[in-house]
């Protein structure tokens, strides 16, 4: 068998199998396929390594430093009178993931909670990112109205996917920081972590990642929804009315004011994501976590230092390049030794090879700490054995020379013929 060969026809097979990756990226970025949609919104939003939080890992440790409060629908009035108890007590930071946009009719109420605000030695609040449709980018920042724009500031935007409230948002990746008119913002997570521990915070900047993986510790309550429920400690509406709490809870601790629901028993949609907590992490049907618990889970991450890396693109579509090279090579020895069991043998390594994939993306992430880009790659064996079929059986009979004598041809003379006979006899008919 010449070795040569079986390289050439193997490089034209990958070739052929990227050709048609590329053509059906640009066929489905022109063309609408809505008999497709349902089929997509069950699984566009599902990793596999979602397994690794949602079933693999054992229990996280709950993270004492950090304690949520929920505002529920409090007026302004009755969040003040939350934060004056909370600050009481004496905690390291004070953060509120809440906009409070301009005044109310109820004077007195703001007020107090501006009275409230500016007694918080240590306070962030959030501000938002507005994106702009026509140029892609967001492009303003809003802050809470003047009378409550108290202490540090950083932007709540979490990543995801969804156009409305009420659209899955899952929630796996956060920007710590963005150019907004020339200047960096940074996240409102980025922020309290930095106020707590600024080297823990300018190490994790310092990775310089447009989008971070958020490393899940858990949920606070969650009835069931996934299976680290609790692993944040959190006091409900009436549980700081009725100081329902003991001082060391919150003395020294980082404190994070945010919508948890009307109250715990509340299973409201708003404010709240899918994350890869979920247990159920195909076609979900609830969201799993409200933003300020998300704001926890990034806060606990960087100050335990305690990151995910990431593959680039470019190092995931060489990874590709080059599992689908060495799958062409060994169906290309098969298609050449074995033709009768080729469609059968390919079809049992294209699931074994898939299998494999999934498992090591899996256990990478397990146990590194790393996301390695395999999507592409399962992709392109996926393809292989079809379509190498198709390059082998058809465009490399059209390109042989030795297939081409099967093609007419047009002589020198101008009349078409076939190499394997004669050319026609030119027949003059008389009446």
């Amino acid at each position: 068998m010449n070795k040569k060969s079986i390289i050439a026809d193997s490089i034209l097979g990958t070739l052929f199998i990227i050709s048609l990756i590329l053509l059906f990226r640009m066929v489905t970025f022109l063309g609408n396929f809505s008999l497709l949609d349902p089929i997509g919104d069950a699984l566009s939003d599902v990793e596999v390594t979602d397994l690794v939080f949602s079933e693999i890992r054992q229990n996280p440790e709950i993270d004492r430093n950090i304690v949520l409060v929920n505002i529920g629908e409090l007026s302004r009035r009755e969040i003040a009178m939350e934060l004056e108890i909370i600050n009481r007590f004496n905690p390291a930071i004070i953060a509120i993931d809440s906009y409070f946009w301009g005044p109310k009719e109820d004077t007195l109420g703001d007020a107090m909670l501006r009275t409230a605000l500016s007694r918080i030695d240590n306070l962030v609040m959030v501000s938002k990112l507005e994106y702009d449709p026509a140029t892609g980018k967001y492009d303003k920042i809003k802050y809470s109205h003047e009378t409550f724009n108290i202490g540090k500031t950083g932007f709540a935007n979490l990543e995801t996917n969804a156009l409305s409230q009420y659209q899955y948002k899952v929630c796996r990746t956060f920007p710590p920081e963005m150019m907004i008119d020339g200047r960096k913002e940074k996240a409102f997570s980025v922020v309290v972590s930095e106020m707590i521990d600024k080297k823990a915070a300018d190490a994790f900047l310092a990775r310089g990642n447009e989008y971070e993986i958020i490393n899940y510790r858990g949920n606070v309550m969650d009835y069931g929804q996934t299976r680290y429920g609790g692993r944040f400690i959190a006091l409900d509406v009436d549980d700081v009315f009725q100081k329902r709490f003991t001082p060391d809870l919150i003395k020294g601790k980082i404190v994070l004011f945010g919508y948890m629901g009307k109250n715990f028993n509340d299973r409201s949609w708003e404010d709240k994501f899918f994350t890869p907590l979920n247990v159920r992490y195909a076609g979900r049907s609830n969201p799993d976590m409200f933003g300020v618990v998300v704001h926890a889970n990034i806060i606990s991450m960087i100050l335990n230092r305690d990151f995910i890396d990431q593959q680039s693109q470019m190092a995931g579509i060489v990874t590709a390049l080059i599992i689908c090279f060495l799958t062409v090579i060994f169906f290309t020895w098969i298609y050449r030794m074995f033709p009768l069991w080729y469609d059968g043998l390919t079809k049992v390594i294209q699931l074994i090879l898939v299998l494999l994939l999934l498992t090591a993306s899996v256990f990478i992430f397990h146990w590194f700490d790393y996301k390695v880009r395999m999507t592409l790659a399962i992709i392109m064996v996926l393809l292989a054995g079809d379509s190498l079929e198709v390059a082998y059986g058809v465009l490399k009979n059209l390109f042989s020379k030795t297939k081409r004598k099967l093609v007419f041809r047009f002589s020198r003379s101008g009349q078409w013929k076939n190499d394997n006979q004669e050319a026609p006899v030119q027949v003059s008919h008389k009446y």
